[in-house]
């Protein structure tokens, strides 16, 4: 062992700071020409204004609900709503229907349908909806509109808004009928509004369920904190927690890419039908305390970033030797952690 791995000890210390944490991952560049063949339908649907938003406020049809969440400003939402009540034309929706609940999920479209709810219910970002006097510098509103709210507008500039029609691209998957990984790849690709999604971000919306809330409530957990460092905005940490439990759990039928493996992990296991909250409670909660406690801040980081494929070996290599037996002696992780990374043949891996 060398004398890098002699300084663990005092390495423990270490905790990340609050800057944002990088983190690299080879898995990201994997190749997706391995992909199963999908057979789609999709089908047309008009609804008017005032069935949507009642829809969206009755969880009928879900809008997922991003870390950044409603990006639009107040003026980027009022020009929307001016456009619908001059009976200018609009962008469709996209929606995803599940077979299973019968509700829908919005691919594209959540910044204008919470736009639509927010000014039915008189309220955006905590201050009155009112359309303003002007959209741009450039742009005035139509006097007729300025400083009214939904409530009062005129009767019918109220009802021409309510029975304005969005139409709405309803699409749902066929083949293969095991999975309905399909939505990923969707939302990867027809998602328009902002930034472009991360994938812990698209699976967190079609994948709701309790293994999402049960990533949400371990991400939270101070040991894995004190190691990981602050929390990702991009959901990143949450990721590499399911990808603990999935390489764990599944690692024998793992095959690149690294994406399409945790999205066919997370359709099997989102009721948490398939291993309990207990059980990966417990197995999350064992295997970082006894990293924290023997390796400390610097775990999973071979220079400054965090090293997901370090993360992934270390972790399940802890949690595989806490399932034989309990750590007994106090620096043989550190030791066997040292070794590791000093390792030619370890780091050729990543």
């Amino acid at each position: 062992m060398s004398d890098n791995s002699t300084n663990l000890e005092d390495e423990q210390l270490d905790t990340p700071s609050d800057e944002p944490v990088e983190v690299e991952d080879v898995a990201e560049r994997d190749p997706l020409d391995v992909l199963p063949d999908y057979t789609m339908v999709s089908y047309g649907a008009d609804y008017d204004v005032g069935g949507l938003v009642k829809r969206v406020q009755e969880e009928e049809i879900i809008v997922p609900r991003f870390q950044r969440g409603f990006i639009w400003t107040h003026r980027q939402a009022s020009r929307f709503i001016e456009s619908l009540l001059m009976g200018l034309p609009v962008p469709g929706i996209f929606l995803w229907r599940d077979p299973q609940t019968e509700r829908f999920t919005v691919v594209d479209g959540q910044q204008r349908l919470r736009t639509l709810q927010y000014f039915q219910e008189g309220e955006i970002r905590g201050k009155v909806f009112s359309l303003p006097e002007q959209t741009s510098p450039y742009q005035k509103v139509h006097p007729r509109f300025q400083k009214r709210t939904y409530r009062t507008l005129d009767p019918e500039d109220r009802r021409r808004l309510d029975n304005t029609i969005i139409h709405a691209t309803i699409v749902n998957q066929e083949k293969p009928p095991s999975d309905d990984s399909s939505i990923f790849y969707l939302f990867e690709r027809l998602n328009t509004e902002g930034t472009p999604l991360q994938p812990q971000e698209i699976r967190s919306a079609i994948f709701q369920g309790e293994f999402i809330e049960l990533l949400a409530t371990l991400n939270d957990l101070k040991r894995w904190r004190d190691v990981y460092g602050p929390p990702s905005p991009r959901m990143k940490d949450r990721e590499l927690i399911a990808r603990f439990f999935a390489l764990y759990y599944d690692a024998a039928t793992y095959a690149r890419p690294m994406k399409e493996f945790l999205n066919q992990f997370f359709a099997r296991n989102k009721s948490l039908k398939v291993h309990s909250s207990t059980e990966l409670t417990e197995l999350f909660e064992a295997t970082i305390t006894a990293v924290a406690t023997h390796i400390g801040g610097r775990a999973f980081r071979p220079v400054k970033a965090l090293n997901a494929a370090v993360f992934d070996a270390v972790m399940v290599g802890v949690a595989k030797r806490l399932q034989r037996e309990p750590i007994r002696e106090p620096t043989g992780l550190t030791a066997v952690y040292g070794d590791l990374m000093d390792s030619d043949e370890f780091k050729a891996l990543y």
